[in-house]
């Protein structure tokens, strides 16, 4: 232990304040590692720290309340400062610089993948709630002038027709793109078993292929069809071009085609899952995440999952290329899953999910990133879950997803804030 009296070359003497928040993060550290259970030392340590500061820990309540606890380093991990056993009401945490005027849009359910149309004025985004009678994930669309989505139920797109996921408005913003299942019966298709190991996985469902329908959830065109997954489309803010992933090579590969679906192109080539790309905001570049297996083992792993149509999305990093596949360099090497990216207006820096700075594996926040992989910058500070961001076309807003203010439930729910360089 380090003494707290100054020494020559010592750091000066903790705070009261500084004494609490060591305190409360040696106490979520033994918490987290189960300690407890299996080192005395946790049960001493917890005892002393809070005899000595039990004098102080009402000012120091009071100091914290005024500047909260920060997440603290400890044995080189990033330790979220205590969660209170009441249920979480924060909208917007004090460290969240470059966000305000946050407002919540929806409640009770999981609500994730919100995007802009083109001018704007509409989100499109997927939604899974039983208030909304869905089973498994449908998308619906939203003008911002109804202020939430709170109490009432905006437009259904996608017909309630098996599963659906990754909608982007097409130019125009009279219609929306989407992947469905629909081609496999109108029932949810069943998620996956959970495994002996405790894997978390992602179901590639064959099933899925990539619709257009206008906003009264007419279905206008099958965009792109194969045999196997054909999903997670995006539309170039230029209007040309769709980039999306596909299995039909044998493995999940990125591939453009015109905004009518022809002229399909894969631009990707690796073993790995390429998936979730955008667009720069001139139309030049793509980011998305990707698990590429090195090892032996890693790569039997991943071709062994394929073939039960099934992806381990637990180490992914961030990629960028150029629209045609060339130029491809991996920007983040942070370990665990790094995902969700988009670019930042300026086009210049890349926000993203990542729950590399966790010790418990599922505290996903946002960062952004510089193209060149330097200036690594925590945006969000929610302890278990944000991600899924999209600027605005004006790159004045933000939406993202997130457990905030969810009562202590596990729904998730969609935020839009004011950016704030």
């Amino acid at each position: 232990m380090t003494d707290a009296r100054k020494q020559p070359g010592e750091v000066e003497p903790f705070s009261r304040k500084e004494v609490y928040n060591k305190c409360l993060c040696f106490e979520s550290l033994c918490r987290e590692r189960n300690l407890y259970k299996t080192k005395i030392n946790c049960y001493m340590m917890r005892f002393l720290i809070y005899v000595y500061t039990f004098s102080m820990i009402i000012t120091a309540a009071a100091a914290s309340a005024e500047n909260p606890a920060q997440p603290c380093k400890l044995c080189g991990h990033d330790v979220p400062a205590p969660v209170s056993s009441q249920p979480d009401t924060t909208v917007h945490y004090p460290q969240e610089k470059h966000l305000k005027n946050i407002r919540q849009l929806t409640n009770g359910g999981d609500f994730a993948e919100a995007y802009f149309s083109f001018d704007d004025s509409l989100i499109a985004f997927q939604a899974k709630s039983a208030k909304w009678g869905t089973k498994c994930d449908h998308i619906y669309y939203f003008p911002f002038s109804d202020g939430h989505m709170k109490d009432h139920i905006p437009g259904l797109i996608s017909e309630g027709l098996g599963r659906t996921t990754c909608s982007f408005f097409m130019p125009g913003d009279t219609s929306i793109l989407y992947a469905s299942t629909r081609s496999g019966g109108s029932e949810c298709p069943p998620e996956p078993e959970r495994r002996a190991d405790g894997k978390y996985l992602w179901p590639i469902y064959p099933d899925f292929d990539i619709y257009v329908a206008n906003l009264k959830g007419q279905l206008i065109d099958t965009l792109v069809k194969s045999p196997g997954y054909d999903a997670e489309a995006t539309v170039s803010p230029k209007g040309d071009l769709i980039v999306f992933t596909s299995d039909r090579s044998g493995d999940l590969e990125l591939y453009t085609c015109k905004i009518d679906g022809s002229d399909v192109k894969q631009i990707t080539f690796d073993l790995g899952y390429d998936g979730g790309a955008f667009f720069s905001p001139d139309g030049t570049k793509l980011v998305f995440r990707s698990s590429r297996p090195k090892t032996p083992e890693e790569i039997k792993e991943y071709k062994d999952l394929l073939k039960e149509g099934l992806v381990a999305p637990t180490n992914m990093e961030i990629y960028v290329c150029n629209v045609d596949g060339s130029d491809l360099r991996q920007i983040t090497s942070l370990g665990k899953a790094n995902w969700a990216p988009f670019f930042h207006p300026s086009g210049e820096k890349i926000l993203f999910s990542s729950n590399h700075a966790g010790a418990r594996g599922f505290e996903f926040n946002l960062y952004m990133i510089n193209l060149d992989g330097s200036g690594l910058e925590r945006i969000t500070w929610d302890p278990v879950f944000d991600a899924f961001p999209m600027f605005s076309y004006d790159g004045k807003k933000l939406i993202f997803s997130s457990n905030r203010n969810n009562g202590g439930t596990r729904d998730t729910n969609l935020f839009i804030a004011d950016w704030v360089e």
